[in-house]
């Protein structure tokens, strides 16, 4: 199984980006995902996550801003990202929680770079 995470890039603040991120592999179904991020210093920290069935929870300080959402025909995970602020800059890594022939674990995906700077 693997995620693979696309859509990050530099961005003016104020600005909009939307990364993907999709499952593939050996996968009977893929219960909840999620995007977290991880600034250079700092931890990484929980952005959003979506469970099968479309119920979302974000981090407090990030609502109103992101959305996240998934299209699960495709296996695929979304967050749309709007007035982006410098502070939303980080590496942006996808998760999911993924059932397989050999039991449920984590999956991790690489990480995509979200800049937003002037």
């Amino acid at each position: 199984v693997q995620l693979q995470a696309s859509g990050g890039g530099l961005v003016q603040p104020g600005g909009s980006l939307r990364l993907s991120c999709a499952a593939s592999g050996n996968i009977f179904s893929i219960n909840e995902m999620g995007w977290y991020r991880q600034a250079p210093g700092k931890q990484r920290e929980l952005v959003a996550r979506i469970t099968s069935v479309g119920t979302t929870n974000y981090a407090d300080a990030l609502k109103g801003r992101f959305t996240i959402s998934r299209d699960n025909a495709k296996n695929t995970v979304y967050l749309q990202m709007n007035s982006l602020k410098p502070e939303d800059t980080a590496v942006y890594y996808c998760n999911a929680i993924i059932e397989t022939p050999f039991g449920h674990r984590d999956y991790w995906g690489l990480g995509t770079q979200v800049t937003v700077s002037s």
